[in-house]
């Protein structure tokens, strides 16, 4: 089992939703985050004075998927959040030990 961890544009979470539910991920956990990489923030005008925004807004999904589901889930991710430019976000893939379901009890690939 693996907890894929996702940062992506906000204008993409309906995307990415879709193409994960059309390979089967049963459920994904959505937060709202803001954060810099390579874009290094942006200026904006306000009142006409000029200021920085370093941390931009960004969504952060997780979900846990069997293994076998894997490759099928991060390439849904990156084919519904990718847009070619700086700043379209990062997958991170971390092993799970171990998946309890609370109502059931339910344990590993079960409770998924």
């Amino acid at each position: 089992m693996k907890l894929i961890t996702a940062i992506i544009r906000p204008f993409k979470l309906d995307e990415v939703r879709e193409a994960l539910s059309e390979i089967g991920v049963s459920g994904i956990t959505v937060t709202e985050v803001k954060g810099f990489g390579r874009q290094k923030g942006h200026t904006e005008l306000y009142r006409g004075a000029e200021y920085v925004v370093d941390f931009l807004p960004k969504i952060k999904i997780e979900t846990a998927v069997a293994s076998e589901q894997l490759d099928a889930a991060i390439e849904a991710i990156q084919r519904a959040a990718g847009t070619g430019k700086i700043g379209d976000g990062k997958i991170f893939v971390v092993a799970l030990e171990q998946v309890i379901r609370i109502r059931t009890g339910e344990v590993g690939a079960d409770a998924l």
